[in-house]
């Protein structure tokens, strides 16, 4: 994987190529953005260049082949893991290695949801403990395998318990020499401040709807008939737009989610009974894991939004197609106008902040269900 074969980023790519160039890489760096944004990719195509700087030629292209194989022994990976039918007591990252190389090869702008599906663990929650700060310290120990650099990539940083990060913290403030860290994260609040302040921060920018519709025109040989609407809908996010392309995609069991939801809220106003069938509902949302809750509230925000530019017209901007034949896309949207979006939105992103923070689940969605029923119906 080298920066030729990512989407977009030009003015981060040319900076990192840079930084490599002049000899100025930064030891400890947070690579913050979503998942979809090209954090990943980019991180491995940054470890490239630094541990084949001092080669050329053939040596050169091997070792570059090593890394985009994700099998060179100066390349290192972290990412959070949990007990599953291989591995079922203290599990650390390099046990599902194999695992993380498929995933990486098929999915290298996957989520977390993705990459705990190919554990099978999608409804545990993915962690980088403390003992995985102990095989860090232990990895880094090693002699470096070309002599040049040693990388330590950290994907879902954010992930790290609090014991894993002060561990880590004298490592990433003074590593050894031609030593590097990457730590890649999606919620850069839920980071230690100590960590942060250790890093030099890049923001990824989401792509382009012309960068994400020229790559799956690229790489997935679709027509731009076919590949705009799906960039439009992608919110510059590739792991978003590729998902639209999978059959076999959450859509299908979350818009059964929302309209189930939205329909139940439409009838609780003014009928008590109704508020049981909410609570059910939220019941139902609340035995999923974490991942795949805020991965519906994304959802419905998206609906939402659809909604709304439907509403008022903005037809060239709808790309919303429902699994469901019976419910009416139009009727809905004439609901969903100026008067209550904000506050519909406001609610969902209260409760995303909430579920990301371990609340309890079924107490958030019953509230978000309550504060429905007012919303839809205002004028």
């Amino acid at each position: 994987m080298n920066f030729d074969d990512i989407p977009g980023l030009p003015h981060l790519k040319n900076h990192l190529k840079t930084t490599v160039e002049r000899g100025r890489i930064a030891h400890a760096q947070l690579f913050v953005g979503e998942h979809g944004y090209g954090t990943l990719p980019t991180a491995i195509a940054f470890a490239s260049e630094i541990v084949s700087r001092n080669l050329s030629g053939e040596a050169k292209r091997i070792c570059r082949k090593k890394i985009e194989a994700l099998n060179h022994p100066d390349l290192h990976f972290v990412y959070p893991v949990n007990t599953n039918e291989e591995i079922k007591s203290n599990p650390v990252a390099k046990d599902f290695y194999l695992h993380w190389r498929k995933f990486v090869s098929e999915q290298p702008y996957g989520e977390l949801y993705h990459w705990l599906k190919e554990l099978g663990i999608e409804k545990k929650q993915g962690n980088i403990n403390v003992r995985e700060a102990a095989e860090i310290s232990k990895a880094i120990a090693l002699k470096s395998y070309e002599g040049a650099a040693k990388i330590m990539i950290i994907w879902c940083a954010d992930k790290m318990n609090t014991a894993a990060s002060n561990k880590l913290l004298k490592l990433i403030e003074e590593p050894p020499k031609d030593t590097y860290f990457i730590l890649i994260t999606d919620a850069e609040e839920q980071l230690l401040e100590t960590i942060k302040s250790r890093c030099q921060k890049i923001n990824f920018p989401p792509l382009s709807e012309e960068q994400i519709a020229q790559h799956l025109q690229n790489k997935h040989q679709l027509s731009k008939e076919q590949a705009l609407p799906i960039a439009a809908q992608a919110d510059g996010n590739l792991s978003k737009a590729l998902e639209l392309l999978d059959q076999n995609s959450d859509n299908q069991v979350f818009e059964k989610l929302f309209i189930a939801w939205v329909r139940t809220a439409f009838r609780a106003k003014g009928n008590k009974s109704v508020v049981q069938d909410l609570s059910q509902w939220a019941q139902t949302l609340a035995k999923e894991n974490r991942e795949t809750q805020t991965r519906f509230i994304n959802f419905s925000i998206q609906f939402f939004r659809q909604a709304l530019l439907q509403n008022y017209k903005a037809k060239p901007l709808v790309f919303m197609k429902t699994y469901d034949e019976q419910f009416k896309f139009d009727k809905f949207a004439s609901f969903i106008h100026g008067g209550n979006i904000e506050p519909i939105f406001n609610a969902l992103q209260e409760a995303h902040f909430h579920i990301q923070r371990n609340a309890n689940a079924k107490i958030v969605f019953t509230d978000l269900s309550m504060q429905l029923t007012r919303y839809i119906h205002k004028k």
